[in-house]
């Protein structure tokens, strides 16, 4: 893939020489970056990809400046962002104009405003352009191409490998050293992360992504990623929450995917809110991924019912002002029935996780004569979801018929685990 992107480069040089991607374990649909889910393709993980990973390519950089980086949010709602060229040089602008808004100014100035969804076009038919040429001359050891489709501002490619198939959801970015004068409060709280990596690494660069704000001008917009930060925070998040959030996360994409409201970056981004908030002890319990599936699911609810879902870097911005009251209502209700019996929604989720493996399998078996092994579930992400975790939730349900159970810790004893049942904690 990275050898394709080089050959993007030499089309027309517009691309940086000296480029630095990201590779993320998991497609856009997964929730690894803040994007809006709406206008990509259903792809089903064993019918039509085997392992799924999302990258950012930038299509710029800004990495000569000194941090806090302050953006043009005249235009944009809160987390987005318009970007002026005249950020850059000459040559910069000169190469990029074609993918730009041009705003003349009454002074007789011309400005340049960099296009998220031209950036998109340009990289779509660059990238066909390219494939369509290695298809005339085929290379020994080069992956098949199985499909190239632009879903929105995002170009999705699956590529054979051997009999595996690989789906990259690629993203143009523009990339920066640094980090946003608007997130720079959050900076200033204490935070889970805090003596177990060094702010430098948290905050060593950030993202715009193509992506608009509800009532945002497409063709102008970005949203800020932290997608760079998430991936060292991610370090510190124990085994038994992130198994949680897998569990979680594999119920409500299936539940919750129509109508487009919750996606799993919202999911993701309450999982670090309950970081800072609950006891990194509590937290650290090996076998209490039931109860923090219990709490991801309040939160969740919590975060419905109140139609507010902070940012975990920029809290100010609401990442569910937008919904109606009837499309928050719709999921809390069928949230609801996932909390009535949470094992049973869970084991629904696992027995399409496995018959997507047998599918891989199957095809694999087909396709090969060779032993490959099984790619492992969610691009290789931290413990998928399974029946112990299920039967453990069954557990506290069974025992506790027609009552509330949630795993609010007691403020009074932080010093062993607890979980509560209506008023009382255990």
């Amino acid at each position: 893939l990275l050898s394709f992107l080089g050959m993007v480069q030499k089309l027309d040089q517009k691309l940086p020489v000296a480029n630095e991607y990201l590779l993320l374990s998991g497609g856009v649909r997964e929730g690894v970056v803040d994007m809006d889910l709406d206008e990509l393709n259903v792809y089903a993980r064993g019918t039509d990809y085997d392992m799924d990973f999302t990258l950012l390519v930038p299509a710029l950089k800004l990495h000569d400046r000194n941090q806090p980086v302050t953006l043009d949010m005249r235009h944009s709602a809160l987390c987005h962002s318009w970007l002026s060229l005249r950020l850059f040089d000459e040559g910069t602008i000169n190469k990029w104009k074609d993918c730009c808004s041009i705003v003349d100014h009454i002074n007789g100035a011309t400005n340049y405003f960099f296009s998220p969804t031209m950036v998109a076009d340009w990289f779509h038919d660059s990238i066909s352009i390219v494939l369509a040429e290695i298809q005339k001359k085929p290379q020994r050891g080069m992956p098949k191409v199985e499909k190239v489709e632009k879903n929105g501002t995002i170009i999705s490619i699956i590529l054979g490998v051997g009999s595996s198939r690989m789906l990259y959801d690629i993203v143009p970015v523009v990339s920066f050293k640094g980090w946003p004068a608007v997130a720079q409060s959050w900076l200033m709280e204490n935070h889970f992360w805090d003596g177990k990596i060094t702010e430098e690494e948290v905050i060593s660069g950030f993202y715009l992504v193509p992506a608009c704000s509800y009532k945002g001008k497409k063709e102008n917009e970005w949203r800020l990623s932290f997608a760079r930060s998430e991936v060292q925070l991610k370090k510190c998040i124990s085994s038994s929450l992130m198994q949680a959030y897998q569990a979680c996360k594999a119920i409500i994409i299936k539940l919750l995917s129509r109508p487009k409201a919750i996606s799993p970056y919202h999911l993701r981004s309450m999982m670090l809110w309950s970081c800072d908030r609950l006891p990194a002890n509590y937290l650290a319990q090996e076998d209490y991924a039931a109860h923090f599936l219990l709490g991801l699911i309040d939160d969740l609810q919590h975060c419905l019912v109140n139609k507010m879902c902070p940012n975990y870097f920029i809290p100010q911005c609401n990442m569910l002002e937008h919904l109606s009251e009837e499309t928050v209502m719709l999921h809390a209700r069928k949230l609801s029935s996932v909390r009535s019996d949470p094992a049973e929604h869970l084991r629904t989720a696992i027995e399409h996780v496995k018959a997507a493996n047998r599918l891989t399998q199957e095809l694999q078996r087909r396709g090969s004569t060779a032993t490959i092994p099984s790619p492992q579930p969610d691009g290789g992400e931290i413990n998928q979801p399974d029946d112990r975790l299920a039967k453990k939730l069954q557990q506290l349900v069974t025992e506790n018929p027609g009552k509330s159970i949630s795993v609010f810790i007691n403020p009074d004893d932080v010093t062993r685990p607890h979980f509560r049942i209506d008023d009382k904690f255990f």
